[in-house]
């Protein structure tokens, strides 16, 4: 510490002392102030050359979460072995591992949601044994799963003081948590009127919600599983500045994504796990991508997007004239043999209600079907898949899966038309090679296909759902994001898979909110834009402003007519 007094310039202010704190990427000068004449006194902070990065009641960089030795077994998986994590305030730590490499279970275990077998868990200095989650609240952490935990009946106000409701007397202070709400989203410059209805916003706004229902129990340790996963540029951009400015408050943030080009914005520092254990935590700036996907996957990926060529075949797939409400209009396309299809656009272009239509999900209003030249009358799935279309829907554990059944029983359940003798009754043998083939092909982690589908995680549901439509003799496959919540090297092999069937004459069509994706694996892409098709591209030779003008075109129509 160093201590001077000298006269400000002005010579109405004396400084009696200065105190300056080294912190990452400058100083911090606590300076006294006197007023001349008077005995009046005053403290401020200057921060130069940096960001803030205290928080009342820490010290910088302090360690506010240890995890040490953690281990957690589930009925015939290890899911955590001898895992160690820490995290300090002020700092976004991002938590990276492939699907099933324990990164959301041990999230769980600091937030309550699951008990440790063994190992040391400390929170701001303090050893905790089992926690609940009501604890783990009030010693400061609180998470954000990927899917949100909303009451979508309930207002926002009523969401974000849910359990812990204001009152007077035995009435509920509405008035009272409505306005602590507002506060609380103004402070976070979210634009959310808290006497909404949750189920009436989109899903970055309910992100958006509860972020701040996090904040409203003060929490000062804060875990985001996945959460840009459903949000557009813009809307990630708003996630970013508000975890920055969590950040320079001193909370920290452990993110996990598969995102890893997101990292680069936001991140301090990695931690990184494969199988169950630690494997290295490390500095962001000292790092690599490549050597962080290295450690993730314990090899090294040659190529992320793998692109087969293929000579395109015959039309297998003619679409004329499709409506289905006011999110597709006049949707007219073709797919072929050997080749892939990209649908790309912003959320709400109406690429997924595309899908769903096709499909029979949703009822056309006006259109056609063509499936190898003979007119389909599609009026439900079933249609579809005995025709041979079939769909991995985006919301797989709302339309893809039946989670409180088996790996074997969601495989099979489609497909009993081919399981079944001529009397209804399973063949076994042809169940139980069905499902080692999807477990083989998919590279699904399971200790057995009678483990319940959601015990696993979401890249290996995702490989679940793709993998029950492996055994029908398919003619066009849609994928509806298939790669979303999956790992880096999951995505390989969903892009692998989608090149196997291309190669074996399958028209393959998928629909992705990821630009370098749809470039990378696509031969054609189809734009969409406000329900409609804006325009075609040759994959290998277009650009991602390219496809963000024609994705725009209907923002671009109202700006002009405004």
């Amino acid at each position: 510490k160093q201590e001077k007094r000298f006269w400000s310039a002005d010579q109405k202010r004396f400084v009696y002392s200065l105190s300056p704190l080294i912190f990452e990427g400058g100083f911090c000068y606590t300076v006294n102030i006197k007023l001349r004449g008077t005995q009046k006194t005053a403290k401020i902070s200057l921060f130069i050359n940096g960001r803030e990065g205290r928080r009342e009641g820490m010290s910088e960089k302090e360690v506010i979460v240890s995890m040490k030795d953690i281990c957690k077994s589930f009925p015939g998986v290890k899911a955590l072995d001898h895992v160690q994590f820490e995290l300090r305030s002020g700092e976004v730590m991002a938590l990276l591992g492939e699907n099933g490499a324990g990164k959301s279970t041990l999230m769980k275990i600091l937030s309550g949601v699951y008990t440790r077998d063994s190992g040391s868990l400390e929170i701001f200095g303090k050893e905790y044994g089992d926690l609940t989650p009501k604890q783990a609240q009030e010693a400061g952490v609180a998470i954000i799963h990927q899917e949100l935990n909303m009451c979508k009946h309930l207002s926002v106000a009523e969401n974000m003081f849910l359990g812990r409701e204001k009152t007077k007397g035995i009435v509920l202070a509405n008035g009272d948590m409505e306005a602590e709400a507002s506060r609380i989203l103004n402070d976070l410059k979210i634009d959310i009127d808290p006497k909404q209805v949750v189920g009436e916003l989109p899903v970055s706004k309910q992100q958006m919600v509860e972020i701040a229902k996090a904040l409203s129990v003060n929490a000062r340790i804060l875990i985001m599983d996945e959460p840009t996963s459903a949000l557009t540029a813009k809307e990630i951009d708003d996630l970013f500045r508000i975890i920055k400015d969590l950040r320079s408050k001193g909370c920290g943030i452990v993110y996990i994504s598969h995102r890893l080009e997101e990292l680069q914005h936001i991140v301090d520092r990695v931690t990184i796990m494969r199988d169950g254990q630690y494997i290295t935590s490390m500095n962001f700036k000292d790092t690599t991508m490549d050597q962080i996907i290295a450690n993730m996957v314990g090899r090294e990926i040659k190529e992320q997007f793998p692109r087969e060529s293929c000579k395109k075949g015959e039309k297998i797939l003619e679409v004329k004239g499709l409506n289905a409400g006011r999110m597709v209009r006049d949707i007219n396309f073709a797919l072929y043999e050997g080749e892939i299809v990209g649908f790309a656009g912003l959320m709400g272009a109406g690429r997924t209600e595309t899908t769903r239509a096709i499909f029979g999900v949703d009822p056309k209003d006006s259109g056609e079907i063509i499936l190898e030249g003979k007119t389909l009358k599609i009026t439900n799935p079933n249609d579809a898949i005995r025709a041979g279309i079939v769909l991995a829907p985006e919301d797989r554990k709302k339309d893809g899966l039946c989670t409180k059944l088996s790996i074997r029983h969601n495989i099979a359940l489609p497909n009993l038309d081919i399981l079944c003798n001529k009397l209804g009754v399973v063949s076994s043998k042809k169940e139980d090679q069905m499902c080692d083939e999807a477990v083989e092909n998919l590279k699904i982690k399971t200790p057995n296909v009678d483990i319940n589908a959601g015990n696993l995680s979401g890249g290996n549901q995702q490989k679940v759902v793709v993998g029950k439509w492996l055994a029908r003799n398919s003619k066009v496959v849609i994928f509806d994001e298939p790669t979303r919540g999956i790992d880096v090297a999951a995505k390989v092999e969903i892009y692998n898979l989608m090149n196997e069937l291309k190669k074996q004459g399958i028209a393959v069509m998928f629909v992705s909110s990821e630009m370098p994706e749809v470039m990378g694996i696509a031969d054609r892409i189809i734009v969409m834009c406000d329900g409609r098709i804006t325009g075609e591209l040759d994959a290998r030779n277009t650009t991602q402003n390219e496809i963000l003008t024609l994705a725009t075109q209907f923002e671009k129509k109202i700006a002009a007519n405004a």
